[in-house]
């Protein structure tokens, strides 16, 4: 019989393609993965890797175990969440995925909710952007992400997903106190000023530089807060969506933008961990998290001389 460790061991070096990356997703050594494939070529009697430079590359046999090994995998989580819906106890471990607002805005309130009143379940977070959050989803190394789905970028959802939608998430223009953008402007007319926008391959960047084609921002800040730094020194704008925005530092203010920027802040989990109690209890906390966020106080407005 074939072990269902082994084979978990399999599916992982057959989506990362290397034995510390699949090791880092099962929480274990690159030698102990090894092991596992070792006893599994012994097992079956067939050669199911084979090393290519630096990654590993499956054999023909390979291939065909590891598409069995993903439906079993499927199937166990299947049977294991009919079994804790059976039971109706929320046990176990919860791995979420989310976007960086999002973790400052809504996983604060998220995980005491479920320490406090599920403490047979322990949880763990990893933050990401949401195009890895699917695929860390769609191969079953998170239970839960959470996303940030601008419709100008467009996430694909992998079939066998579902999804949810907690709410929208606007974003504003910020620029230096005495800047001459005022009122309500388009992005266009923002065009040529020097952007300060958050680094290349996060979904705010791919927003920003498809509303304006050819823009390269001179400034690439993964935090909210160096950003809003460089602004009140008078060096450039940005677009800041308002979940978990900073409070605004003397130096700066809002521009509002015509259309309005929106993105989608979406919950994802897989169908066959549907029925887990602890799915609708991470769900529920995280509509009670963006039922009662507050956003940060804006400064008052400078009076006019």
């Amino acid at each position: 019989m074939i072990d269902l460790g082994r084979l978990r061991a399999l599916h992982a070096v057959a989506s990362y393609g290397t034995v510390l990356a699949a090791g880092q997703a099962l929480h274990c050594t690159p030698s102990a993965v090894s092991q596992q494939i070792a006893k599994l070529e012994r097992e079956t009697g067939a050669t199911l890797v084979e090393k290519d430079g630096r990654r590993l590359r499956l054999t023909e046999a390979g291939r065909v175990l590891a598409g069995h090994a993903e439906r079993v995998l499927t199937s166990v989580d299947e049977a294991e969440a009919a079994l804790a819906a059976h039971r109706d106890t929320v046990t176990g471990r919860l791995t979420m995925s989310t976007f960086a607002t999002a973790c400052r805005a809504l996983l604060p309130h998220v995980l005491r909710r479920l320490a406090t009143d599920h403490p047979q379940l322990t949880t763990g977070v990893i933050e990401v952007n949401p195009h890895e959050g699917l695929e860390l989803l769609r191969r079953g190394h998170v239970d839960l992400a959470v996303l940030d789905d601008w419709p100008e970028v467009g996430l694909h959802y992998p079939s066998g997903v579902t999804k949810l939608t907690l709410g929208d998430d606007h974003a504003d223009l910020i620029v230096p106190a005495g800047h001459h953008l005022t009122g309500t402007v388009t992005l266009e007319q923002a065009r040529h000023e020097r952007w300060i926008s958050v680094r290349a391959g996060d979904v705010c960047y791919e927003y920003l530089i498809r509303k304006l084609p050819g823009l390269v921002p001179d400034f690439q800040l993964g935090e909210f807060e160096t950003q809003l730094t460089l602004i009140a020194a008078g060096v450039g704008i940005a677009l800041m969506p308002r979940l978990a925005r900073p409070v605004l530092p003397p130096g700066v203010r809002v521009v509002t933008v015509t259309p309005l920027p929106t993105r989608g802040v979406v919950l994802a989990w897989r169908d066959s961990a549907a029925a887990r109690p602890a799915i609708r209890a991470a769900v529920r906390a995280l509509q009670e998290a963006w039922a009662a966020r507050i956003s940060p106080p804006e400064p008052p407005a400078p009076r006019a001389p």
